[in-house]
């Protein structure tokens, strides 16, 4: 072969190669890119999410403890919620949240509680029913920022 046609390939050769390589690169990132906003924005709105749980839930909680359930339409927010949390939360969540609300309706139906009775609650730190579903939240959420 004639040394003009074997440089010739080489040159269209290497510059297959590199700009494939580039192509790839290119590809590679923006794939990973891609996946990392998408699993960052689904952090945010699972993030909001629970917040508002944690809010409804925590209004409805101290509510229960002074007064019986007046109105079924009360807990209409909370249960809302939890269905939302039903379509995208991982099992460990979704369990802990719905033992957050059950929680929350027995108290409407036991006993109200007296001013001493909720100091001496808060002061055994034994009672806080969403401890274990924040719990769940922060274990879930950091496993989804480790997976990027």
């Amino acid at each position: 072969m004639d040394n003009a046609v074997i440089s010739a390939m080489s040159a269209v050769l290497g510059s297959l190669v590199g700009g494939s390589a580039t192509v790839a690169t290119t590809w590679v990132t923006q794939r990973t890119l891609g996946k990392r906003e998408l699993v960052r924005s689904e952090i945010k709105r699972r993030e909001a999410l629970y917040g508002e749980f944690i809010n409804e839930c925590s209004a409805r909680l101290v509510e229960s403890f002074e007064r019986t359930l007046d109105k079924p339409g009360t807990l209409l927010q909370v249960y809302a919620l939890l269905n939302r949390i039903r379509l995208c939360a991982s099992d460990a969540v979704l369990t802990q949240a719905e033992r957050t609300l059950h929680f929350i309706a027995e108290q409407y139906f036991s006993p109200n509680l007296s001013v001493e009775e909720v100091r001496n609650l808060i002061r055994s730190g034994d009672q806080d029913p969403l401890k274990a579903f924040g719990e769940a939240c922060r274990r879930e959420l950091k496993g989804m920022r480790m997976a990027v």
